[in-house]
């Protein structure tokens, strides 16, 4: 068969996925074989010690091994990846590893994914003698998750503490543009994980690099690959091995694990096919936008001009107020379309008109929708691709498949606005939370460029309580709570008040971590005046707030408000600690209490500082006559501060902890 008909169609099977090869050929190092079924007496002697002493299992090796193959369907490449891994499981919480899903992938064509063999045995040591447990078809299991994915499960029978199981599969793919990729640390220890890519020399692949820690590369070496009788190549293989990896332990404030995972994953950068012209698929930014804008679900979508202008004459009533006019679309397209809650920088139709008749789509229907209608209203509006905080961070080099997000820009009087139309509680210039990853590329459609452009917001996350409460002799409170919040505070209270059955519901859940409390006449404010503070009001009464042994009174005065722990137990972090948002969280209490009352025992107010004035925690109180005054403030100037930083904020929440839980004493008089 000639390589023509071989190659002809493989740009069909294009899908979606720090370019970091060595420039020196590393000495090639031996290859350590692992055998099915080869178990040694000494593995099962392996535990856990130091940092990891506690974990529930351990990865004794996981081998992968990805190369290409003709597909006998497609007659154009595949890629087969390979995957043997196996674990000695060392207590309860370690039988989850006891049970296995493999995701497959299949498009509307005749392209998909497939799983081509799975084998899979526990083993245990049974008076010196090894028993083996192999998986039966009655352990298999096949679910559909979707019209696209479906998931092989398989369930491993007889693992107990000390059982060392294993799988070894074999998935071939039809979807080239991206390769399976490989994580070399998981939230168990590893003590080795290897990683083998052997590409066609008519393939030219980046090479993702992820992760805080280098990937020791041990081998990059010419070699020749056969692909069916008759047909072969040179191709490049290059193996990346690590050996002795702790286990990678989730920390709060992280936006995305996975950032700080070492993983490799692929795109496809060009093809060079013998007898056709060279094809750069993502070779450069100016390549990426020229494609993008190209696409009849991106750049075609957003200039299909006919919907919009039928509908904007409706729409617009302020011809000389351009931030006015731009709220009124921004309104118009949150009010007509509901989002599915999937992300995308691709629409599902390639007409606004379609998106709109359906009511529905995912966030590129939607805000490539918005910046139709802005972009023919006349408005200078941009399309920006995002990696959203779950996708994890973007490398920052030409890699289309790291994103999976798209957002507005709109400049009005030089200031600039980021739109997103996901979510209908959202005020004009706020982007959803998974939106805040601190960057992403916008694109200019006329000038067909495009750029990194920073994404932090304007809007914190910001709370205030205040309650007016007098102290009763039998030590209950009774007053007024009032709750403000605005930003992302306010988003989030709106999001949970619209999303309760009834408020009698949402009642219910206010008061559940809230010990003690009663409330009546509660009543809100401002819940559709998006750009106001939402406020919630209500008349209440505390009880079990407030201790009394004796003559004396003790009360904790942030009662509801109070932060109990720090987040930050660990001495020190590698990562930055990421709240995608400033924050700011008052809280104001005034307290009357009996005139036979005294205050007995009072904590001194505080101040504490992060350097630069980037942060800050004060509280103060203040006594006149019979009432008492309370003033807490937090205060996080940025959305994320650095690993050397978290020293600084670690001693800040530690100040907060304790001086929050300080009581005060009254005393009463004789």
């Amino acid at each position: 068969m000639p390589y023509k008909k071989l190659f002809l169609v493989l740009v069909i099977f294009i899908f979606t996925g720090k370019s970091d090869l060595f420039a020196q050929t590393k000495a090639k190092q031996e290859k350590v074989e692992y055998k099915f079924g080869k178990i040694q007496p000494s593995e099962f002697l392996i535990e856990a010690s130091g940092v990891d002493s506690a974990a529930s299992a351990i990865k004794l090796f996981d081998i992968g091994n990805c190369y290409f193959q003709i597909s006998p369907i497609t007659k154009s490449f595949c890629y087969v990846f390979e995957r043997h891994v196996r674990y000695k499981i060392l207590n309860k919480k370690g039988y989850e590893y006891a049970n296995y899903s493999v995701g497959l992938y299949k498009s509307n064509g005749q392209s998909k994914e497939s799983l081509d063999a799975m084998n899979a045995a526990t083993y245990n040591m049974v008076d010196g003698v090894m028993k083996v447990d192999k998986i039966d078809k009655d352990s298999k299991f096949t679910e559909e998750f979707n019209k696209n994915y479906t998931f092989r499960k398989f369930t491993l029978p007889n693992v107990k503490e000390g059982s060392i199981i294993e799988y070894k599969y074999k998935i071939i793919s039809d979807y080239v543009f991206n390769l399976a990729s490989w994580n070399f640390q998981s939230d168990i220890p590893t003590l080795r994980s290897e990683y083998t890519v052997t590409i066609p020399e008519y393939l030219d692949y980046k090479f993702n690099k992820n992760g805080y820690y280098n990937i020791p590369q041990t081998l990059h070496e010419k070699v020749s690959a056969n692909y069916v009788p008759g047909v072969q190549s040179t191709a490049t293989r290059d193996r990346f091995v690590v050996e002795n990896v702790p286990a990678l332990k989730d920390e709060p404030f992280i936006s995305n694990l996975d950032d700080y995972r070492p993983s490799l994953d692929f795109e496809l950068r060009s093809t060079n096919f013998p007898g056709e012209f060279y094809k750069d698929y993502t070779g450069s930014w100016p390549k990426i936008v020229s494609s993008i804008l190209e696409d009849e679900n991106f750049g075609r979508y957003i200039t299909k001009s006919g919907y919009a202008k039928n509908n904007l004459t409706s729409i617009i009533k302020k011809e000389n107020d351009s931030l006015a006019n731009a709220k009124l679309i921004f309104k118009y397209v949150k009010d007509n379309l509901k989002w599915n809650n999937n992300y995308n920088y691709y629409s599902t139709e390639t007409n606004p008109k379609s998106i709109f008749e359906k009511k529905t789509g995912n966030s590129a229907d939607l805000n490539l929708a918005l910046i139709n209608f802005l972009k023919e209203a006349n408005f200078a509006v941009y399309p920006v691709l995002i990696s959203t905080r779950s996708n994890g961070k973007h490398p920052g080099y030409p890699i289309i498949s790291k994103f999976d997000n798209v957002i507005a820009v709109v400049n009005i009087n030089d200031s600039l606005y980021y739109l997103d139309a996901t979510i209908k509680d959202m005020p004009f210039g706020m982007i959803n939370y998974q939106n805040l990853n601190h960057e992403g590329f916008v694109i200019n459609i006329d000038q067909k460029n495009g750029q990194w452009i920073s994404t932090e917001t304007n809007f914190a996350d910001e709370t205030m309580h205040v309650y007016n409460l007098v102290l009763d002799k039998e030590n209950k409170l009774k007053g007024n709570l009032t709750n403000y919040a605005n930003g992302y505070a306010g988003l989030s209270s709106r999001t949970r008040y619209r999303s309760a059955v009834n408020e009698a519901d949402y009642l219910k859940d206010f008061k559940k971590n809230r010990n003690g409390l009663m409330l009546n006449n509660f009543k809100t404010l401002n819940l559709d005046s998006l750009d106001q503070r939402f406020i919630e009001s209500m008349e209440v009464e505390i009880e079990d707030n407030v201790e009394e042994a004796g003559d004396l009174i003790y009360f904790t005065p942030l009662l509801y408000e109070r932060t109990k722990e720090s987040p930050f137990k660990h001495e020190e972090r590698a990562f930055p600690v990421d709240f995608a948002h400033p924050i700011n969280e008052n809280c104001r209490i005034v307290i009357s209490f009996p005139e036979d009352y005294q205050v007995d025992k009072l904590p001194k107010g505080a101040v504490y500082k992060l350097p630069e004035d980037l942060g800050s925690f004060s509280i103060t109180y203040l006594i006149e006559g019979q009432s008492l005054l309370v003033k807490s403030v937090i205060k996080l100037e940025k959305s994320i501060y650095s690993s050397e930083e978290y020293f600084y904020l670690k001693e800040l929440y530690n100040a907060i902890v304790e001086k929050q839980a300080e009581q005060i004493v009254f005393k009463k008089k004789i």
